[in-house]
């Protein structure tokens, strides 16, 4: 039945019954209307819009259950539908709602990865640069302050030594940046050795303190889940340093029957009331790519829990 039908059917119900009460009830109308008969009437008509109110919620209901839905969808949370209510012209509706929603989530899907495949490609170039002319250009300046510094008297021997170690440190800062854009661990040793790399590198610079908790018998992982799983366990450790305030880290990867999870928890302050930030929406989008199911919760160590599923039978379209 199309909603215009419905709605006319329960219109009609209401004013079927009203019309079969006054055929059939005692009641007459006086000219000019007595106070009785006018009391009667209104309570009639309270009858009638009470009645009709309560039909038209119930014949309603499925409409205000989609608009509920579609307040809430969002595409970076796949798999929200509403259940089709038998025929009809609402359940029509409810039909293309959901068929709406699964070409705007493969959409976004394929436009994620293309952004995100440009973002690698970007990181790669950035750290390429960085490491052959920036790294090389600062090395050449280490090794011309050294031969000045063994050539200076002793005075000026020691400012150059100075500028030296500065030279030194701002290179290692260098390189360490370029391993952060462009992960050279994880395309020769793999997904494990590149998570304890970049716990240890992590720790190293942040001061806190970083449990590992790494499966060695990870199942295969094609390539871009592998990406995907390093840059949200990269995402996650830089939101506890920058956000959370924590002092300690725990970073896991576990084997399940399905496929791997990913975790990061620390013991700062905590899930907020606040909207998500950039952080975690970019943990959703690179979710995404892999199928994966991305929650963000409340640890046990009293802090933020980010935790990754990835199934390996398969990603999800």
């Amino acid at each position: 039945m199309s909603l215009f039908w419905r709605i006319f059917g329960l219109n009609a119900v209401v004013l079927g019954a009203a019309t079969a009460l006054l055929l059939w009830a005692p009641v007459t109308v006086s000219v000019p209307v007595l106070l009785t008969e006018a009391v009667i009437l209104v309570a009639g008509l309270g009858v009638m819009l009470v009645a009709n109110a309560a039909l038209l919620r119930v014949g309603l209901a499925p409409l205000e259950r989609l608009t509920r839905e579609m307040a809430t969808v969002d595409l970076l949370r796949p798999g929200q539908r509403l259940p089709v209510p038998g025929q009809g012209g609402v359940a029509e509706l409810i039909r293309t709602f959901n068929d709406m929603l699964d070409r705007l989530e493969a959409e976004r899907a394929t436009s994620s990865a293309r952004a995100l495949d440009a973002q690698e490609s970007e990181r790669r170039r950035v750290a390429q640069e960085l490491h052959d002319e920036v790294g090389q250009s600062m090395t050449a300046v280490l090794l011309g302050l050294k031969r000045a510094a063994d050539r200076a008297p002793e005075p000026l021997r020691a400012e150059l030594q100075q500028a030296q170690e500065i030279t030194r440190s701002s290179l290692d800062e260098v390189r360490r940046l370029a391993r952060r854009l462009r992960p050279g661990v994880l395309e020769d040793l793999g997904l494990a050795s590149a998570l304890m790399s970049l716990a240890d590198d992590f720790a190293t610079h942040t001061g806190m303190a970083v449990r590992r908790r790494l499966d060695g018998d990870l199942p295969p992982l094609d390539r871009q889940t592998e990406l995907v799983l390093y840059r949200v366990a990269q995402e996650g450790l830089t939101n506890a340093a920058r956000h959370a305030d924590a002092s300690r880290v725990d970073l896991g990867l576990r084997r399940t029957p399905d496929g791997v999870v990913l975790s990061v928890e620390d013991d700062g302050r905590g899930v907020g009331v606040a909207p998500e930030g950039a952080g975690i929406r970019g943990m959703r989008e690179r979710a995404l790519l892999a199928g994966a199911a991305l929650d963000v919760t409340h640890g046990r160590l009293g802090g933020t829990l980010v935790t990754l599923s990835v199934p390996t039978a398969g990603k999800a379209q």
